[in-house]
């Protein structure tokens, strides 16, 4: 049974947040991801949706997170389920940490991308899809 110890951890930095890696398919799991996110105050993600489930539980702070049903605001002790394909973006005034879990690989793709012609109205609409460090 693999142990992945504190200082294993991998920190993906990106310009929204950083992402603390616990388990991945390349850090001792061969299909769940769990990660930590930790959003600056006054950050706002970008856009996207996965291609898998995700379940986020907040430890600290509060998000908004805009659904294509309108806003859900979240906060330290919440646990938001988010199905496979569902566009989101969060954003927050105070920052916020939370642990994040799902199946992986789990692809990123862009949900407002342009539908190529012919393609099946039910796949996702941007041809480009990206396995996230921190999932990997």
């Amino acid at each position: 049974m693999p142990v992945i110890r504190h200082a294993e951890a991998r920190r993906t930095e990106t310009p929204n947040a950083v992402m603390t890696t616990y388990a991945s398919p390349t850090q001792g799991s061969t299909g769940l991801a769990l990660w930590r996110v930790d959003m600056r105050a006054g950050g706002t993600g970008p856009l996207h949706a996965m291609d898998v489930e995700q379940v986020w539980t907040l430890l600290t702070g509060s998000a908004t997170v805009d659904l294509a049903e309108g806003p859900v605001t979240v906060a330290a002790g919440d646990t938001l389920v988010l199905p496979a394909d569902t566009a989101r973006q969060f954003t927050t005034a105070d920052g916020f940490a939370a642990v994040v879990a799902g199946p992986s690989p789990a692809h990123a793709y862009n949900p407002d991308a342009v539908t190529p012609e012919g393609a099946c109205a039910m796949a996702p609409r941007d041809a480009e899809r990206v396995l996230p460090a921190w999932i990997a």
